[in-house]
């Protein structure tokens, strides 16, 4: 009976301000629960509300994974959070204790980071203080892309037939020379 909002807020005044927030409202929409301030000078890249918790990825350089307790609306609490290179735009449930992860690679440069492939992770919340990355794949190099990104329904995942299909334009290191070459 409750909606629940997890939003970024990004403000300009000298430099910019960031800030992540998640919200419990009521049926007359009063906030009844709130946590303010979470990850400051990042935004939020995905978040998936499943029963009680809520799996949300923001991102600055880093991918905090944070599990967010949401059983007393009152009192929404971070219970753990996993800090590691790249991002992930999507999340979806791959049992009670797992949560897959559709995003991108990233490294670290003398300038901030450069996006990378594309990243598959499975992420383990059994330890809800300590989540932990199971394994992660990376497919493609710069430039490679998938709707799944995106639009969720470029995503199918069948743990009973044992699939998961999505689509993915990979470009490799060899394409990526050659694509730089037909530009200079």
């Amino acid at each position: 009976g409750n909606l629940r909002i997890a939003t970024t807020v990004s403000i300009w005044l000298k430099e910019r301000v960031q800030y992540n927030n998640v919200y419990v409202l009521n049926g007359m929409m009063q906030t009844i629960g709130k946590i303010e301030n979470i990850a400051e000078d990042e935004q939020i890249f995905s978040a998936r509300f499943i029963g009680d918790r809520l799996y949300m990825v923001t991102f600055e350089t880093v991918d905090p994974f944070f599990v967010i307790d949401l059983s007393n609306p009152r009192q929404p609490e971070v219970l753990g959070e996993l800090k590691l290179p790249g991002f992930s735009n999507y999340l979806h449930p791959y049992d009670e204790n797992h949560i897959i992860g559709i995003g991108r690679d990233t490294k670290e440069t003398s300038w901030g980071f450069t996006t990378e492939g594309i990243k598959i992770a499975l992420f383990d919340v059994s330890d809800v203080s300590a989540p932990r990355l199971v394994d992660s794949y990376v497919i493609g190099g710069q430039g490679s892309d998938s709707a799944a990104l995106h639009d969720h329904k470029a995503f199918l995942f069948s743990e009973s037939k044992g699939i998961m299909v999505l689509p993915i334009t990979e470009v490799t290191e060899r394409d990526a020379r050659y694509v730089r070459n037909i530009w200079h």
